[in-house]
């Protein structure tokens, strides 16, 4: 159940003066499709805009802050900050999964907790934040959320769940991993893999992504949550 986005909106520190687009920031399509008699408008257009916005405020970023690096360098510093594993983990740790409008059959299927939705939520809100504040109010809100997480070497500090997962495995003597790719949905453009990790055959996680490494990383990071191990 999704929760109220005045609670997000304090815990933020962010006080929109257009309700109606923070409220589509978090409007997933399943449950426009479900709700369309509401006049309900999905979040695809502003994660379009959000996208082209984080592009342009990390790049000013790390071209002020890493003056000595090459264009290449730079490009593909911004490459593994506005990728999916971290803007999922961005989402992750402001708690957007919990304020998603979804559709009941989303619901159902773990959408609250997918990764590309998860990503998807933090772009379209950075879209949203833009239009209704200005580019200043996205800095300050990244400055908070985003860059402090850039480490010396300009790349994102991102956990990684499947080394997590074998470290601990192999400290405590409990068996051996092993990581199967259990399908695949969506169309070829949008493809989604679905990835378990099992432990001496036994099923410890499940988890999905649209590159196989990070569905990978989703299923381990479901394994440490369900063992209790700290993610730290």
């Amino acid at each position: 159940m999704n929760r109220d986005l005045k609670q997000l909106q304090e815990q933020l520190g962010i006080f929109f003066e257009n309700q109606a687009i923070l409220r589509q920031a978090f409007t997933h399509s399943s449950y426009v499709n479900e709700n369309r008699s509401a006049g309900a408008r999905d979040n695809e257009r502003l994660e379009f805009l959000g996208d082209a916005v984080l592009e342009l405020t990390v790049s000013e970023y790390l071209f002020e802050a890493y003056p000595n690096r090459s264009e290449g360098e730079l490009t593909k510093l911004r490459a593994s900050i506005v990728c999916e594993p971290s803007l999922v983990v961005f989402a992750e740790n402001l708690s957007f999964g919990l304020y998603v409008l979804l559709g009941k059959g989303e619901e159902l299927t773990g959408g609250r907790s997918r990764p590309a939705l998860l990503a998807d939520v933090f772009e379209s809100f950075v879209g949203a934040l833009y239009l209704d504040q200005g580019l200043a109010a996205v800095k300050s809100f990244l400055s908070s959320c985003l860059f402090p997480k850039i480490t010396g070497d300009g790349k994102p500090q991102i956990i990684d769940y499947k080394t997590r997962l074998q470290e601990y495995v192999q400290q405590h003597g409990l068996g051996i991993l092993e990581y199967r790719i259990a399908g695949e949905r969506g169309p070829a453009h949008e493809k989604e893999f679905l990835s378990e990790v099992l432990m001496d055959g036994s099923l410890l996680g499940a988890g999905s992504g649209r590159s196989k490494k990070e569905a990978e990383q989703q299923a381990a990071r479901e394994a440490l949550g369900k063992m209790k191990v700290s993610m730290e």
